[in-house]
């Protein structure tokens, strides 16, 4: 995986935008205004990215891909991870964390804002 096939993959998701308000070398994926991934951009032969995660999911991930998933660089440590791509994971399972944040902020959002999402 390489840092387009992750811009494209969360550009896509219902409502996403991408932001840089940290400086034009952190991407930031938004759903609805709301982060649910950020991504160095200056990132070509490691890419790595930070997504949410529930806290019991985010131990055991961590355990079990401990060369792959670490708590969250420069987050909050119980609910972020940073994972590296091209590791232990299969892009497929990359794209299931990247699903797994997603939802988890879009659960967060106001009630207005979780109606939206579920239109359509």
């Amino acid at each position: 995986m390489n840092i387009e096939e992750l811009r494209e993959y969360c550009i896509a998701k219902k409502y996403s935008s991408e932001e840089t308000p940290f400086g034009p070398d952190t991407l930031v994926f938004k759903v609805l205004g709301k982060v649910f991934l950020l991504v160095g951009l200056d990132q070509i032969d490691q890419l790595s990215f930070n997504v949410k995660c529930d806290p019991e999911y985010a131990v055991e991930l961590r355990g079990k891909y401990e060369h792959t998933v670490f708590p969250g660089y420069h987050m909050n440590k119980k609910h972020w991870n940073t994972v590296h791509a091209n590791r232990q994971l299969a892009d497929n399972k990359i794209f299931d964390l990247i699903d797994h944040s997603y939802v988890l902020v879009a659960q967060s959002l106001t009630k207005k804002d979780r109606e939206l999402l579920a239109k359509e």
